[in-house]
């Protein structure tokens, strides 16, 4: 995979160094915050401090191994077996409920031995690779045609179904507003769009009041000091590590809230720890890492678009929308702008489904990349 090629004189390589060099600068500071965030927790259930970062380095090494192979598929093997990789998605989420592990009533892994696989993860890659292929062959009827455009939705919906029996509910929001989110870059009329989520909204209240525990969750966030030991203990528990971080944090290892004050330290609030040992300071890198990601994706998926690249086109920038919603729900979990969804951070929190499926997709950039600009290129140098 790896060149060069030139333009305007200029030899330019022929992949994306940057996303490269800011995807690993991201793995790194995940996997120290992780480590960080899971000492106490890894010391209290199986009496190894870092079982947790060992976990986790080894779903790096994991995703690693994979991607010299998926670096070098070329995207229209992607295209070809869109179908096939979603009705494999669909499978394995109703393996989930039917042989899952349950945690906390929730049946969201598959166990194989020390590996735990989190199907929600891979459904929603293989929805936007589906998404993509249908808006390459069926453009003309998603932007004129009810059908054309419900189609995709209700493939979407099918997803959600099976998610929220687990029960999902924010991998189903991520799901919803990347669809509806892509469908409107495609060029899908804006009453077709305002249709799907007047009615979403009102599922989604009946979804609500339907569970008690949605219903304390949505009431928690917007107070939670009514009730800090109760319902709103963790995000109580997530403001007061912000409060003590401010600026440039208590250092790192420092801690006070992972010592099993804050739940999911290590998972879904492992930003609110970030905040608390490296600061405001800590804060603002990640998210620049994050956004700069989503902005690589998005920006590679336009370029794709511009050269007919159709599949390539959709699929990179429904990488850069998931990205960027979910770590926009992360965060507004944690610091209470949202109701906690339990998703993860990408890249940065600890989960090994959700890591390496993240990093197949950035790998999925990275070959996108390659190709436009094999396209594009005037003349082409093997080596570096």
């Amino acid at each position: 995979m790896i060149g060069r090629y030139i333009h305007n004189n200029k030899l330019i390589p022929l992949y994306d160094r940057t996303l490269l060099w800011t995807t690993f600068s991201l793995v790194i500071f995940g996997f120290i915050m992780v480590t960080s965030a899971s000492i106490p927790i890894g010391q209290i259930l199986t009496k190894d401090t870092f079982y947790f970062a060992k976990r986790e380095a080894l779903y790096i090494l994991l995703a690693l191994s994979v991607a010299p192979f998926i670096l070098r598929i070329r995207m229209i093997f992607w295209q070809n077996y869109s179908n096939i990789i979603l009705i494999i998605s669909v499978i394995i989420l109703i393996l989930a409920l039917l042989i899952g592990n349950s945690v906390n009533g929730a049946y969201r892994w598959i166990i194989l031995g020390p590996i735990h696989i989190q199907p929600a993860e891979f459904s929603k890659l293989s929805l936007f690779c589906y998404l993509s292929n249908y808006l390459m062959r069926k453009l003309e009827a998603v932007r004129n045609k009810f059908w054309g455009f419900c189609k995709p939705v209700g493939i979407m919906l099918m997803l959600s179904i099976l998610l929220l029996a687990q029960p999902d509910f924010g991998s189903v929001v991520v799901l919803f507003v990347t669809t509806l989110a892509i469908l409107f870059l495609a060029g899908a009329k804006i009453w077709h769009l305002l249709t799907i989520i007047i009615i979403s909204i009102g599922s989604v209240v009946l979804l609500i009041i339907a569970e008690p525990y949605r219903i304390r969750r949505i009431t928690s966030f917007w107070n939670p000091w009514n009730d800090p030991f109760g319902s709103g203990y963790q995000l109580t528990q997530s403001l007061i590590a912000f409060g003590r971080g401010k600026l440039c944090g208590k250092g790192l290892g420092n801690s006070i809230q992972k010592l099993e004050y804050l739940p999911d330290a290590h998972t879904d609030f492992i930003f609110s720890i970030l905040g608390e040992e490296l600061g405001y300071i800590g804060v603002v890198i990640a998210l620049l890492l994050l956004f700069f990601i989503a902005f690589r994706a998005m920006l590679i998926g336009r370029r794709a678009l511009e050269i007919k690249q159709s599949f390539s086109g959709f699929f990179a920038c429904s990488i850069g929308i998931w990205f960027s919603f979910q770590t926009l729900i992360n965060v507004g979990a944690a610091s209470g702008i949202l109701p906690t969804k339990g998703l993860t951070l990408p890249i940065v929190s600890y989960g090994g489904s959700s890591l390496i499926i993240m990093l197949i997709a950035i790998m999925f950039l990275l070959r996108i990349d390659y190709e436009t600009r094999l396209a594009t290129s005037q003349a082409f140098i093997r080596g570096f």
